[in-house]
């Protein structure tokens, strides 16, 4: 697809223009992928026929049809150009039940989860999902967003995660009860994947009947916010994010970790905290599972460790914890 876009790109001139003259790092801010989930909207709405039958495997003539989406869909893929991806990815998931079963067995505590870019809030409902992780049944059993990733090494420890509270935050939080919204999230999963595609439907309709509370706003002040109120004693604050980092400028960056190392240096054993990320690492050769506690597991002021390796999407997970 993005080949053919490459090849054909002078039938979009304003695009060709935008893509020339992109600020900043391109690969950073995901460019490529919000063309390809352009011409995907552009496929799912079958409004340009040659467009959808190439994507229904119907022809395989790329460049036809990827050139017709060009020419006439310009309008719809400048406008998710203009934004940064939202996949708010359900797979990925899977990864913080594992890091939460890690913490509850350590701690036997409930969780309170603070999530920034949290988008329109599926990874907060982690617990309503039915996730398989390598053999280890956790979640809520029987529910129709099953989460399944392919597991590498040795199953997570066993243990209840039991949830109290959650909170999110995202500069653009996406609201699943508009349209647009959905659209936009089934976009980014591409067409060769319809099992991810169903078991979106199914997060967003859980979503829809009971939504988590996400505010709009930067990361670093609401976390400065809300690592502040005060903690109830026998909870485990948990600071979650997947993806996210690469995005935040900066110096919004450095604030929001500073906030966060600043409550871990405040944690007690009573009211102990613990941060989560799902992110690539220094030099983006993996996507790193890192969980970082205070006090730490042997009443250090703090610990952390790679807990696992992990597909982008969530897709497979090599468990090193």
């Amino acid at each position: 697809m993005l080949a053919a876009a490459w090849r054909h790109l002078d039938r979009a001139p304003r695009l060709a223009a935008l893509i020339a003259d992109w600020p900043g790092d391109p690969a950073a801010a995901a460019m490529a992928m919000r063309l390809n989930a352009g011409l995907h909207a552009l496929a799912r709405r079958n409004t340009i026929a040659d467009l959808s039958a190439l994507y229904a495997g119907l022809h395989t003539n790329f460049g036809r049809a990827v050139g017709a989406g060009l020419e006439a869909g310009e309008a719809t893929i400048l406008e998710w150009m203009a934004h940064p991806t939202q996949t708010n990815e359900v797979g990925r998931s899977a990864a913080f039940m594992a890091a939460l079963m890690t913490l509850a067995h350590d701690l036997g505590l409930p969780f309170e989860l603070l999530e920034f870019g949290a988008s329109a809030g599926l990874n907060l409902m982690l617990d309503r999902y039915a996730h398989d992780l390598g053999g280890v049944a956790a979640g809520t059993i029987g529910s129709p967003v099953r989460v399944k990733p392919e597991w590498r090494g040795k199953a997570p420890l066993q243990a209840p995660v039991h949830v109290d509270a959650v909170r999110g935050v995202d500069l653009r939080p996406l609201r699943l009860e508009d349209p647009f919204t959905r659209e936009r999230l089934l976009s980014y999963v591409w067409a060769d994947d319809p099992a991810r595609a169903e078991r979106l439907c199914h997060a967003i309709a859980s979503g829809r009947a009971c939504p988590p509370p996400i505010e709009q706003g930067s990361a670093a002040p609401w976390l400065a916010r809300n690592l502040a109120r005060p903690q109830a004693d026998g909870v485990c604050r948990v600071v979650m994010h997947s993806m996210v980092l690469q995005y935040l400028p900066e110096a919004e960056r450095r604030a929001a970790l500073t906030a966060i190392m600043a409550a871990g240096a405040r944690a007690t054993a009573d009211r102990p905290l613990a941060w989560i990320g799902l992110e690539w690492n220094s030099a983006r050769s993996e996507v790193q599972l890192r969980l970082t506690r205070w006090p730490g597991e042997r009443g250090e002021t703090g610990t952390s460790r790679v807990l696992a390796i992990c597909h982008a999407y969530g897709s497979w997970i090599d468990w090193r914890g």
